[in-house]
């Protein structure tokens, strides 16, 4: 329920929803001696920090990392320098206030993670990157272990 309750509260519309009807769900199927646990809580997310609009449509993301497709963004780094990038989107991440989206970038010929607050364009390519998700993921989870002391789970 927790983690419901914070997807419905933070994410974008499409899983926001998906989130409020899971919880409905879940209300409707419990025994009754369990509704209390969901009807007064005695845990939850405290509500959200105002961050920053993204540009980019977030449920298309999704749909292009299903079906392994490339991406033309325009980026922003911390220090406002732009760059144009073909990127392979592989997981978006979300964070309190900002979103990040993982991917393979060809120009860094490396995994890099973006913030969604700043592409400031993007242009979904009708271009497969011929790397199944699989393959990217663990590579990804390899990138994070070896560059960061990170040990993800399979």
């Amino acid at each position: 329920m927790l983690g419901a309750q914070w997807v419905a509260q933070r994410s974008d519309p499409v899983l926001a929803r998906a989130a409020q009807d899971l919880i409905a769900k879940i209300t409707a199927a419990v025994p009754d001696q369990l509704r209390p646990f969901i009807a007064e809580p005695t845990v939850s997310t405290p509500p959200p920090q105002s961050s920053p609009a993204d540009m980019l449509n977030i449920a298309q993301v999704r749909e292009w990392i299903r079906v392994g497709r490339k991406l033309r963004i325009r980026y922003r780094d911390e220090r406002g320098r732009a760059s144009e990038r073909t990127i392979w989107p592989l997981l978006i991440g979300y964070a309190d206030a900002v979103r990040l989206l993982v991917a393979w970038c060809e120009l860094r010929q490396e995994f890099r993670h973006f913030r969604a607050d700043r592409i400031v364009d993007a242009t979904f390519l009708d271009e497969p990157h011929d790397v199944r998700r699989r393959t990217l993921m663990a590579r990804w989870k390899q990138h994070m272990k070896q560059s960061r002391g990170i040990d993800l789970p399979e």
